[in-house]
């Protein structure tokens, strides 16, 4: 847990305003304390698991299409529950921002693609209540531009799955 509030403490650190979150992607049992460990480092816990909020992912677009699989998560999803779809081009997050989802999640684009969407979906008066979130492909090295870019949050999987811990011992005399 050391390593993960460590490892969470520099990508805040080097993207200012915009929020750091992990991702589900945690060790089997140990979520609740990776998830507080984010917190600890000053980052944000995302989704603690699948029911938190409505995620459509690239394989629910795969089976329903983009449309339907917006439209059926509406349907279902509570009012207090977001609505997040993951796109993977400019074409994808125009046409989510206009079916008024909460979260836009630009799933491993380039800076320079998620800069374009933006000014896109602005353009186009879409985006005053929509969350923008990057994600894929974010390390240390690239955190600063990405944080540049426009987005609200990054997530980031490498939080938890390749942070080093410390090695700490207690001696007692």
């Amino acid at each position: 847990m050391s390593g993960i509030a460590t490892m969470t403490r520099k990508y805040v650190e080097r993207a200012g305003k915009v929020r750091i979150a992990c991702t589900r992607k945690t060790t089997p049992g140990f979520r609740k304390f990776e998830k507080k460990a984010v917190i600890a480092g000053g980052g944000d816990p995302h989704r603690f698991n699948l029911s938190d909020a409505v995620m459509i992912k690239d394989n629910h677009i795969a089976v329903l299409g983009l449309e339907k699989a917006v439209k059926v998560a509406k349907s279902m999803a509570s009012f207090t529950q977001k609505i997040e779809v993951e796109v993977e081009t400019i074409d994808e997050a125009i046409r989510v921002s206009e079916m008024g989802v909460d979260i836009i999640m630009f799933d491993n684009m380039t800076v320079d693609k998620i800069r374009e969407s933006i000014r896109s979906i602005t353009e186009k008066g879409l985006r005053e209540d929509i969350i923008l979130e990057a994600s894929g492909g974010i390390s240390l090295e690239n955190i600063t531009e990405y944080a540049s870019c426009g987005v609200d949050v990054i997530s980031v999987g490498a939080l938890t799955h390749s942070s080093r811990w410390l090695d700490i011992s207690m001696k007692i005399k």
